[in-house]
């Protein structure tokens, strides 16, 4: 898709995820054993044959910058296009609460030099495989101004979610905020395709008028205006902008079903290479029903837990029901169920963390326990 430009809207993301926040943007927590929330899209873009793609970064995009790179995992790193990281113009506290629409006018330059004809926007925490290019067909086949990628009958319960009411034509003829009351089972999984024309239209108008947020003001505001169409994902989606969301999608991923379609369906799923040694199984080492990372060295007991690269289990230690991120170690004679250990978390010797499946157990980076 040689017309169609990507950009990954960070700006005023919603985000719930607390301790994995703290030093990090959503788009950069780590999930899945090795990848990070942002992987999920970039690689849609990229197995859809979208050549430039734009990160519109916002706040805490330090280890987001780090990951991404040059873009050379994703086959970004050209000569012409590619992928391109636009941070906030400005600084200032004030400029930065603004909405999505304002940097975009402040990186119109961008919008201006690209060449493609049509934006496909998306936020960063949708878990997701979809090729995009039945969507931009069907966009143009109806002559679209908007087209909304939703799921029907998501059942994203644990997760905060925008509803749509869309009639049996495609149409959206209703579209709430998060936290509205429509009854719909459809779920906007917060990618729109429209013309760039369209866009800069619609930035510049809007914040004529006033307003900055893209989908608050700019389409919600015009669903009787501007023929807006929805188009029905039907893979995996798991909307992950809370603590429960997160844990629920993550644990899913021990569903081998879930786990095949999602990273080999219709692509492969992409993320930053770190080469490291195979996972090392010591004597006294039980495992099951888990997914282990590279380089971890384990001697204890896990069961339906969720291990990143360079995770120390010893002997004696417990764990059920966890996600353990990078370089964790969890001491001899601990029991942990139920809990998301951040990066590079020690656990000491004889310690009992225990949560729910509903309230899991978290640890910021870094900590000692």
């Amino acid at each position: 898709m040689k017309n169609v430009m990507g950009v990954i809207n960070l700006v005023n993301e919603l985000e719930s995820l607390e301790e994995l926040t703290y030093g990090r943007c959503a788009a950069s927590v780590p999930f899945g054993g090795r990848y990070r929330l942002i992987d999920f899209v970039m690689s849609s873009m990229v197995n859809s044959g979208i050549g430039n793609v734009a990160v519109f970064t916002h706040t805490k995009y330090r280890s987001l910058m780090d990951h991404l790179g040059s873009g050379k995992d994703w086959d970004l790193d050209r000569k012409r296009s590619g992928l391109f990281l636009l941070p906030p113009a400005v600084d200032e506290l004030q400029e930065m609460l603004k909405g999505d629409l304002y940097h975009f006018y402040r990186h119109r330059d961008y919008f201006h030099r690209s060449k493609e004809e049509f934006v496909v926007i998306s936020r960063s925490h949708m878990v997701c495989n979809i090729d995009l290019r039945p969507v931009v067909r069907s966009h143009i086949e109806r002559n679209a101004d908007i087209t909304v990628v939703y799921k029907g009958g998501s059942g994203q319960s644990h997760a905060k979610t925008r509803k749509l009411g869309v009639r049996e034509d495609g149409r959206i003829e209703a579209m709430q905020d998060h936290g509205g009351k429509l009854e719909s089972g459809n779920v906007s999984m917060e990618m729109f395709v429209l013309r760039k024309e369209l866009l800069l239209d619609l930035v510049t108008t809007t914040l004529a008028e006033g307003y900055d947020h893209f989908v608050r003001n700019a389409i919600m505001q015009n669903t009787d205006r501007l023929a807006i169409f929805g188009y029905e994902h039907q893979g995996y989606l798991g909307v992950v902008n809370t603590i429960a969301s997160y844990y629920e999608h993550s644990m899913n991923l021990l569903n081998p079903d879930v786990w095949s379609e999602l990273f080999f369906k219709p692509g492969l799923i992409y993320t930053k290479i770190k080469d490291e040694p195979p996972t090392k199984y010591l004597k006294h080492a039980q495992v099951g029903n888990s997914l282990i990372a590279n380089g971890c060295v384990i001697d204890g007991k896990v069961e339906n837990s969720i291990l990143f690269r360079g995770v120390k289990v010893h002997k004696g230690a417990t764990l059920k029901n966890c996600i353990v991120m990078q370089n964790g170690e969890i001491h001899a004679g601990t029991s942990i169920v139920s809990a998301i250990l951040d990066k590079e978390v020690v656990v000491e010797k004889g310690r009992e963390l225990r949560g729910d499946l509903s309230a899991p157990f978290i640890a910021a980076k870094r900590k000692v326990i």
